[in-house]
């Protein structure tokens, strides 16, 4: 028997789609990917994979990406389980994909589109649904083997097609037509996020996005601390859609915490184009809570994993926070915060199923989140009465009187770039009230 696991009611009555699974264990490099992973990529696809392939290659074959033998060995095993789906735990050529359907003689799912069909399961709002279907047909539209007539009927079938355009054009065509309609309506989505995001900047609200490797404890973390019902479960993608809540933490006040889709190693390139506006609540982050499961055995990957897709979207320069999750499950974990050299918190060591190191969280963002934060008393005269109304616009002001003189005397609390944009807006120098950097030639 290959994988076995408990089969759950939902999956006896809807019944799982059998599959036989191919891995192949190439050097460290590009093509290297995980067979436990796979596993569990399987699984939340809802697959009931039968049996396992495996080999060892130096580089891929590149008409059938493994050996004529494995091919006759995966036609065997697919006769003897008389099953009609072969999954690879690879990313396949179209060409690859196509040569090994007609071997076969049978559908073959690479890892990118297991990963596509395992989003499409799981998204549940409008714009979700969208980026999957737009990364989907992406995929696809290089892979028209299977033909896409059913697009026909949203086009009006019959009178859509130009003369003497054969099926392979026609269904080109739809596919770009599809394409071109949710990047539309994906803009319409961006814009309304931007908007969203302007109103928290405009309000000083400082943002902070929960990012890390998929399963790693995530959305249970943020349902723990801002009491959400955010879907969680031990499996891969278990939530595509970012949910935003506010937070209170200790010195700095509300903050908004965005929970965002989980990473993986060799995400498919057109996920992360087509999750640009949800991945954007990391990139535009006051700060990144990266949750790491420190139980895994391939922590340190995972880790280099998310850094990778980090520095694919703009977000490697956004300032850090690692929260080693799961001590729970560790012989001797507990609860700590790891610092650098000057004393500023790195890592935090906790438990989200157990909710312990909470305090120790909140303390740490606190400190990073203060870095940032201006948090002083000004004075104006009042020619400069145009700050104050753009401060107050912001929320800003947590105090004010007026001097004898006329003067006004603000307390003002808000992020530092915040600062540094209202005081260019109303055309003051930076170094009226915030401390300019040492020129080192000049000591």
């Amino acid at each position: 028997m290959f994988f076995e696991r408990p089969t759950t009611n939902a999956e006896q009555t809807q019944g799982s789609e059998t599959a036989i699974l191919v891995h192949i264990d190439f050097p460290e490099g590009v093509n290297r990917e995980d067979l436990n992973e796979f596993r569990e990529l399987v699984i939340s696809a809802g697959a009931d994979p039968l049996d396992l392939v495996t080999a060892k290659r130096t580089t891929p074959d590149p008409k059938h990406f493994i050996g004529l033998g494995k091919v006759e060995e995966i036609r065997e095993l697919l006769q003897l389980h008389d099953c009609q789906l072969v999954m690879f735990n690879h990313a396949l050529s179209p060409s690859q994909e196509r040569n090994l359907e007609k071997a076969l003689e049978c559908r073959v799912l690479d890892r990118t589109g297991l990963i596509l069909d395992i989003f499409a399961q799981r998204a549940r709002t409008h714009e979700g649904k969208l980026q999957v279907e737009l990364a989907q047909l992406q995929h696809q539209s290089t892979r028209l083997i299977r033909g896409w007539t059913h697009l026909e009927r949203q086009q009006g079938g019959i009178g859509s097609r130009g003369a003497g355009e054969s099926q392979l054009e026609t269904d080109r065509r739809l596919v770009r037509a599809r394409v071109n309609q949710i990047h539309k309506r994906l803009e319409k989505v961006r814009a309304q996020r931007n908007q969203g995001r302007r109103a928290r900047q405009r309000s000083a609200v400082p943002t902070v996005a929960i990012v890390g490797y998929t399963n790693a404890g995530k959305s249970t973390l943020f349902n723990a601390l801002t009491t959400s019902e955010v879907y969680a479960a031990d499996q891969l993608f278990a939530t595509l859609d970012p949910t935003l809540r506010r937070y209170q933490v200790d010195d700095i006040g509300e903050v908004v915490l965005a929970d965002t889709v989980g990473f993986i190693r060799h995400l498919p390139h057109k996920l992360v184009e087509a999750f640009q506006a949800t991945l954007q609540e990391a990139a535009d982050a006051d700060l990144l809570i990266h949750v790491i499961d420190c139980a895994a055995d391939e922590r340190d990957s995972n880790i280099e994993q998310v850094e990778l897709v980090l520095d694919e979207i703009d977000a490697s320069d956004v300032p850090q926070l690692r929260v080693y999750n799961k001590i729970d499950l560790l012989e001797h974990g507990e609860a700590r915060i790891d610092r650098d050299e000057q004393g500023n918190p790195q890592a935090v060591w906790l438990s989200a199923r157990e909710r312990d190191g909470f305090e120790l969280l909140n303390q740490a963002m606190g400190e990073l989140l203060g870095d940032e934060l201006f948090d002083e008393d000004i004075r104006l005269q009042p020619a400069e009465a145009k700050l104050r109304a753009i401060l107050y616009d912001a929320g800003a002001i947590r105090g004010e009187e007026y001097a004898d003189n006329g003067d006004m005397l603000l307390h003002v609390r808000l992020q530092r770039q915040d600062f540094c944009r209202a005081l260019a807006r109303a055309g003051i120098a930076e170094s009226r009230f915030l401390a300019q950097p040492k020129d080192p030639w000049l000591d």
